[in-house]
């Protein structure tokens, strides 16, 4: 499979660093940083990031799953960075918490959907594979109950 690159161009908007932009035919995103570096009017790149990390992880997850002929109701993915102290200021550890609503969704299922995601098939994982920690959990809603899990 060859993929065509992937081009992105952003626009300096303010006297501070509210930069915008667009791809393809889509609506223009924000990038801007609270006061005083910026006017707080935007998302800031890190939060661009880890919402990058949850659509690719979460989606990855999903189509491993359907490939598994599973049944997914629902989900959500919900990413939390935790940043380093010094400069640079990049993410150390992530956690990722998936919650799928499914009437046939296994632990073992969830689990080797994540290996599966982790180890082959996710890029944003794989491009902060060995820099940054990511932590991945996951709950499957049954009707009334759950499961809870995290991946071995």
């Amino acid at each position: 499979m060859h993929f065509e690159p992937l081009d992105v161009s952003v626009d300096l908007i303010s006297e501070k660093i509210r930069f915008t932009g667009a791809l393809r035919d889509q609506a223009p995103i924000t990038v801007d940083y609270p006061a005083p570096i910026g006017d707080g009017q935007g998302y800031t790149s890190l939060e661009l990031f880890l919402y990058s990390l949850a659509t690719c992880l979460g989606s990855t997850v999903l189509l491993v799953l359907r490939k598994m002929h599973k049944t997914i109701a629902a989900c959500r993915v919900q990413a939390h960075g935790i940043r380093r102290d010094e400069h640079p200021t990049c993410f150390q550890q992530i956690t990722v918490e998936l919650t799928l609503h499914s009437p046939d969704v296994t632990e073992s299922d969830m689990e080797q959907a994540l290996h599966i995601t982790e180890t082959s098939l996710c890029p944003v994982w794989a491009m902060i594979k060995g820099n940054v920690e990511v932590v991945p959990s996951y709950r499957i809603m049954v009707g009334e109950g759950e499961k809870e899990g995290e991946p071995v």
